[in-house]
C-alpha cells in the first residue's frame, strides 16, 4: 500500500503518534510520504522527554520513508528546512494524494 500522511498539528504526542504509524506502515512493507503543512513544518522542534519526535522522524526516513515540509508555510516561519524536511511544494503535496491508495492527516 502507498501511504500519505499530512501533519499539520504541533502537539507533540500527535504528531509523535503520526510519525510511529508510517514507521510501523513501512515495517508491514508499505510506501510511506509524509507531508508537513501549516504548524506541522514546526515538529521538528516538538521533542519532549516523553514524545521524542525527531527520533520517529529519522526512524521513518531511516527505514525509506520520505519527508516534505510546505516551502510557503516554512518560509511564513522565517525557515528553509531541514535534511529531515526538505522544502517542497504544493505539487508534492497534490502527487502525494494522487499517487497514495490511502491519505490520513494529523
Amino acid at each position: 500500500m502507498k501511504l500519505g500522511i499530512v501533519i499539520y498539528s504541533t502537539d507533540p504526542e500527535t504528531v509523535w503518534n503520526a510519525f510511529r504509524l508510517g514507521v510501523f506502515s513501512l515495517k508491514q512493507g508499505d510506501i510511506v510520504r509524509v507531508f508537513l503543512l501549516a504548524k506541522g513544518v514546526e515538529c521538528e522542534k516538538l521533542n519532549t522527554h516523553q514524545f521524542k519526535v525527531v527520533e520517529q522522524m529519522q526512524a521513518l526516513v531511516d527505514g525509506g520513508g520520505t519527508i516534505l515540509a510546505c516551502g510557503t508555510c516554512l518560509k511564513l516561519r522565517n525557515s528553509s528546512g531541514s535534511e529531515l524536511c526538505p522544502l517542497s511544494t504544493m505539487k508534492d503535496l497534490y502527487e502525494i494524494i494522487r499517487d497514495s491508495d490511502k491519505v490520513v492527516t494529523f
